[in-house]
């Protein structure tokens, strides 16, 4: 069933009243929601709605991902940008291989499979992770650094699954350093120009007005236009859109951004994500209540366990490259990178996504909701009380007004 009016309106309402439960037990939104999603199933009219990967990248992920990177500072990116990058783009290959080498020699799956669902739940999902930390009051460069990580990490992530997926074809000589080096640096490099050429021109037509309500329907081009601009390519229309978030969102020039034109376009951005993401994650909740991972229980355990090793090989090793210096990762930071790695909406949009006839393809989606299940709800229940034990004491919560570098803390 199609995402109809009376459907969107039943969804909004269990988001609400979730969203406001959440806030009152003081747990985050996003387990909340999926949880909210599982229990909706129960009811005798619920809506059945097809969760398909062109509903969650041509609708939910542009203004989700849009508004996560326009209130990252690029002073403070700036400062982390090389270990984001380590993390963005060598922990995704080895977590990939860390998974695809557990499905391998653990559950015995196909090498295929195995690679295939190694790189889709390699990286960390930014509508997760951000509505995560968002819901905690996260401030700081814990932020800077888990959230950034998770806007980049996707493109190395959907470069890899397409490279894997190429192999039914082309055969496995046609997937090796250079053909993966080249593809990554087409990708990174062309979806960087058409995020930068929609801000550019978004500027150019913000220039002629100072009208506060044109400006943020520009704000609306931006994120839907660089994204099916770069897609359009055959390149990453989530890089091409944290590009353009974080392009505006540091603009000082954008409709001259007086405080009040920032609160504004903030505050505008902030209910649409919220929104956006009340609907997702109920979705999720509906899907995973009609997956049967349940069933085969013990593989499904097997497949986390081998996801938190693959996480857990990615974090600790590469944040040992940078244990002195100004990039230095307190533990208490890699602890976090680590549990607050959270699987979401992209994993399952590649998953679902996989052509019909895939080996395993129905093992591969059943598995990445479960995955996905445990990182929504059990890390996302979990990873507050170990951020307020490991980072309670170093500063880690203290307001920094992310997304207005215009202000500084109090």
């Amino acid at each position: 069933m199609s995402l109809t009016i009376n459907n969107l309106e039943m969804l909004l309402v269990v988001a609400a009243v979730a969203s406001i439960l959440a806030h009152r037990i003081r747990i985050p939104v996003s387990a909340t929601l999926v949880l909210a999603g599982v229990l909706l199933t129960l009811l005798p009219y619920a809506p059945r709605i097809t969760l398909t990967k062109s509903l969650i990248f041509a609708v939910f992920l542009p203004p989700l991902v849009f508004e996560g990177a326009l209130s990252i500072p690029w002073k403070e990116l700036k400062r982390d940008l090389f270990p984001v990058m380590v993390l963005a783009s060598a922990g995704v290959l080895v977590s990939m291989l860390i998974t695809a080498a557990g499905m391998h020699w653990l559950l015995h799956w196909e090498w295929l499979p195995s690679m295939v669902f190694g790189a889709l739940i390699a990286s960390t999902d930014p509508v997760a992770v951000i509505a995560l930390f968002k819901s905690l009051d996260i401030r700081g460069r814990l932020r800077i650094l888990v959230e950034s990580e998770s806007l980049f990490n996707d493109v190395v992530a959907v470069v890899l699954f397409g490279l894997v997926l190429s192999l039914v074809d082309a055969g496995p000589g046609h997937a090796g350093f250079f053909s993966v080096s080249g593809q990554l640096l087409y990708m990174g490099a062309g979806s960087v120009i058409c995020g930068f050429l929609v801000s550019w021109a978004l500027h150019l037509l913000a220039g002629r007005t100072q009208d506060l309500m044109i400006g943020n329907l520009l704000t609306f081009v931006a994120a839907f236009g660089s994204f099916t601009l770069a897609d359009s390519f055959h390149l990453s229309g989530i890089l091409a859109c944290v590009v353009a978030g974080i392009s505006i969102g540091n603009s000082k020039t954008f409709l001259g951004f007086s405080s009040n034109g920032r609160e504004s376009l903030l505050a505008l951005w902030e209910t649409i994500a919220f929104i956006v993401n009340s609907v997702i994650f109920v979705l999720i909740g509906v899907r995973i209540a009609h997956e049967n991972f349940l069933s085969d229980w013990m593989t499904a355990s097997f497949a986390i366990i081998i996801v938190l090793l693959s996480r857990a090989g990615t974090v600790y090793p590469l944040s040992a490259l940078f244990r002195s210096g100004r990039w230095r990762l307190k533990m208490s930071h890699q602890h976090i990178l680590f549990w607050g790695g959270l699987r979401g909406p992209i994993a399952l949009a590649l998953a679902l996504g996989l052509p019909e006839g895939f080996p395993q393809k129905n093992a591969i989606v059943s598995l990445t909701f479960a995955v996905v299940a445990f990182s929504i709800i059990v890390q996302g229940l979990t990873i507050g009380p170990i951020i307020k034990k490991t980072c309670g004491g170093d500063g880690d919560k203290v307001p920094v007004h992310v997304g207005r570098p215009d202000r500084q803390p109090d």
